[in-house]
């Protein structure tokens, strides 16, 4: 597909822009990103999600929305709305690739030329927010992100890790690419924070705990919460189901309305 020509000014309408980073990967980075844009979107949210992970795309596959096209308007490309009201759009590498098991084996300047495209010439109209789910570490593709965002002023940032040590380690060398890049950080959540029995629904500690909330007292920034891991989640994300409208009885949900809740709070005191 031709990639848009015009220089619109998209992201000026988008109220806020949220930042999703793992210093690795395996952490649920791409598992909190969709399931924070469908807590906004269950709160009342206009919202989009963009997929900046070029080389491992994931959005499109846990919002069902494979091998689905990408539309261009005079603005530039349309994302991919999942419902008719267009209440939340969908943008990613994968709906560009003929196949979708297509590897994309880019160097980095095509890949920081294709993030910048991402962010100037999808037109999501007046949506509220917009989450940007990055790949991990801390490379040209992040760096790409900051540059193309510095005169929006986002939100800032989310930073998840699970309970081990070996990813607080990485969330925590992330922390200090936010602060080099001048990112604010929104705070830390901890993924994977014990095992919700499918039957009795108790907690279980199959991990360490507590990596996570030590880290964001460590460096002084909020900790949003706790995700436990719960196999509806992922059977849900494969299935391209919404977890918290079909679940949102389960421990796992209710983490992921209070840390949703807390974001729109801090967005209000922004």
């Amino acid at each position: 597909m031709a990639a848009p020509t015009g220089s619109t000014d998209n992201l000026s309408s988008v109220k806020h822009v949220i930042l999703v980073l793992s210093g690795k990967g395996g952490v649920g980075k791409s598992t909190v990103a969709s399931q924070l844009t469908l807590g906004l979107l269950n709160a009342g949210k206009k919202v989009g999600i963009l997929d900046v992970d070029l080389c491992g795309p994931s959005i499109p596959k846990m919002f069902n929305l494979e091998n689905r096209d990408v539309h261009m308007c005079q603005k530039g490309w349309l994302p991919v709305f999942i419902d008719d009201e267009k209440r939340l759009g969908v943008m990613s590498i994968a709906f560009l690739l003929d196949n979708k098991d297509e590897a994309v084996v880019w160097r980095g300047p095509r890949k920081t030329a294709m993030i910048r495209q991402f962010l100037t010439d999808v037109c999501w109209e007046d949506i509220e927010y917009l989450i940007i789910d990055t790949p991990p570490g801390t490379s040209d593709e992040h760096i790409a992100v900051v540059e193309n965002l510095k005169n929006y002023n986002p939100d800032g940032a989310i930073l998840v890790t699970t309970p081990q040590a070996v990813s607080v380690g990485d969330v925590r060398r992330e922390a200090t690419f936010c602060q080099k890049t001048g990112i604010p950080i929104l705070g830390i959540v901890e993924n994977m924070s014990g095992f919700v029995c499918p039957n009795c629904k108790e907690c279980s500690n199959v991990f360490s705990k507590g990596g996570g909330e030590a880290l964001a007292q460590e460096l002084d920034l909020p900790f949003l919460g706790c995700i436990p891991l719960d196999q509806n989640l992922s059977l849900s994300l494969e299935q391209g189901q919404s977890f918290l409208t079909h679940y949102a009885d389960s421990p796992a949900s209710a983490a992921l309305t209070s840390i949703v809740d807390r974001l729109i709070q801090i967005d209000k005191d922004l």
